[in-house]
């Protein structure tokens, strides 16, 4: 990693990410997961403060640790335990299948390379019964916004360390196998039309996986 992704970029995606405005819609994204919850893309660990009493134990997942001791400080703060793996979400998760009652991913879709696999693997991991919890930017319903996400991903991608501005998160999630039984669909306050588009819900895995 070089001096930017690995200093910098953290920084100042954790200082955009625990603003007020955004702080304020955690509670609510959060609050669908329950019991043992697996919670891909973790971050900084922004999450942590929002997940409710439901929620007895969580193990997170990050292909890069950031601002370690800062994680550190949150993690040790939680109100459950916490378990932090360095595990990249495109690749096999080391995890039995219909382990967890849960699985959260908040502004994590969009950077991760190889999706297809990522969300298999959500698939196989999570109870047939279980829920898996999203809040995600992505695609916007306004074309000519999507026409303009379409033309500044390449550079997104470079400044954003993997960012897509353009990913269509609730056909993803659907063609994955997944049912999405709850959606909403919001334009996030005070923040530029490439990145408000929001989607927020709950799916179920469907057919079990093995």
């Amino acid at each position: 990693m070089g001096l930017y992704s690995a200093y910098l970029f953290p920084f100042f995606l954790d200082l955009s990410l625990s603003s007020a405005e955004m702080q304020k819609y955690r509670p609510q994204a959060l609050e669908p997961a329950y019991g043992e919850v697996l919670e891909i893309g973790f971050g900084t660990g922004l999450n942590l403060p929002y997940y409710s009493e439901k929620v007895k134990r969580l193990t997170a997942i990050d292909a890069e640790l950031m601002l370690r001791a800062r994680v550190k400080r949150r993690i040790a703060e939680a109100r459950m335990p916490v378990e932090l793996l360095k595990l990249d979400a495109s690749g096999r998760l080391p995890f039995d299948g219909h382990r967890f009652d849960s699985v959260v991913t908040t502004l994590t879709l969009c950077s991760i390379a190889d999706l297809a696999p990522a969300l298999s693997e959500i698939r196989r991991v999570l109870k047939p019964d279980g829920s898996y919890v999203f809040f995600e930017h992505g695609r916007s319903p306004d074309p000519r916004v999507a026409k303009l996400q379409d033309r500044l991903n390449p550079i997104q991608k470079i400044i954003a360390c993997g960012c897509n501005l353009n990913r269509p998160i609730d056909q993803l999630i659907t063609a994955a196998g997944f049912e999405v039984i709850k959606l909403d669909r919001f334009q996030m306050p005070n923040v530029p039309r490439i990145l408000s588009p929001i989607y927020q819900g709950v799916a179920h895995s469907g057919k079990a996986q093995a």
